[in-house]
């Protein structure tokens, strides 16, 4: 049984584990400092600071989604989690709290574009990361934001 809740303090071990998963598989290009930057924000900051909802499967956390508005700030689930319609129930319910979404996504994160793609979000700009440079896509589901 796959229950979402919110983000409770003694998860943040187990979903920085989930996350650095999902970034090895998703974001091989990004240099290993930058990563170790992100996890300290993870764990400090992103976690505990967004509207963050926790997905377990049998009983542990394996994924999350924080929302920031109306923007999906993160929306990680481990690997081993993957294809099971854990990462589509995130977002289900993130929408379901917030109305119409959007986010950003690495252009070169395959993985990733293929959910949102599959998802029905939509390409609605692009940018430039400033601490990697590379491509972001801004993608909405819902709006044209």
């Amino acid at each position: 049984m796959n229950v979402i809740r919110k983000y409770k303090a003694e998860d943040t071990d187990a979903l920085e584990i989930a996350w650095r998963n999902a970034t090895k598989i998703a974001h091989p290009f990004l240099k290993e400092a930058f990563v170790e930057q992100e996890a300290e924000m993870l764990r400090k900051v992103y976690l505990p600071k967004a509207d963050t909802w926790v997905i377990e499967d049998e009983g542990t956390p394996v994924g999350f989604v924080a929302i920031i508005g109306e923007e999906i700030g993160g929306l990680f689930l481990d690997p081993a989690s993957h294809s099971k319609g854990l990462g589509r129930a995130l977002v289900d319910h993130a929408i379901a709290l917030k109305g119409p979404m959007w986010l950003e996504v690495f252009e070169k994160n395959v993985v990733g574009r293929k959910f949102y793609d599959r998802y029905g979000f939509i390409e609605t700009g692009r940018s430039i990361h400033d601490a990697t440079g590379e491509v972001l896509l801004k993608v909405a589901f819902g709006q044209t934001h």
